[in-house]
């Protein structure tokens, strides 16, 4: 007859326990620092990278939500938020339909066409076809291996420094 006790068990278990909890608070604190650093990158790229700044209202509704822990996953958010209407087809391109442009505090627009001052009480936009400028998702591509290789070693930092207690 074979028989096998396997002292410390019940320590062993305990310290592993814990083990999800800690690389959880790992990958939450190096993915605070990523949206820190890639909330950074969007602004810069909307301060003249891919955008030119008229009001800088699109860069000031780029904020970062979280981290957030959900059971076993990390959720953090970057994201631009408002009512900005150009927000999304700056982002994606697309297509606006024509519409009437009426003056909002005047009697008539006063604009310059053909070097000239002109003033009209409205202006028929035939509409616009809008490239794509994406500054939100090609900021996440661009740190896409940065965010992979942090988030890994963050959690194997987690892991092993649990091994060593």
């Amino acid at each position: 007859m074979l028989s096998i006790t396997l002292e410390g068990a019940q320590a062993l278990d305990e310290r592993l326990g814990d083990l999800p909890a800690s690389v959880l608070a790992a990958v939450a604190a190096a993915s605070a620092t990523l949206a820190d650093e890639l909330l950074a990158l969007v602004q810069q790229k909307l301060t003249g990278g891919v955008l030119q700044t008229r009001t800088g209202a699109l860069a000031a509704s780029i904020g970062v939500d979280g981290p957030t822990l959900s059971g076993d996953q990390v959720v953090t958010t970057v994201y631009s938020a408002g009512d900005l209407k150009y927000a999304a087809i700056q982002e994606f391109g697309g297509v606006t339909s024509p519409h009437d442009i009426l003056p909002d505090r005047a009697k008539a627009l006063a604009f310059l066409a053909g070097g000239q001052q002109v003033f009209a009480r409205v202006v028929h936009h035939p509409g616009s076809r809008i490239p794509e400028r994406s500054y939100l998702r090609s900021s996440l591509a661009e740190m896409a291996g940065q965010i992979e290789t942090d988030i890994k070693a963050a959690a194997l930092n987690a892991i092993a420094q649990r091994s060593r207690v």
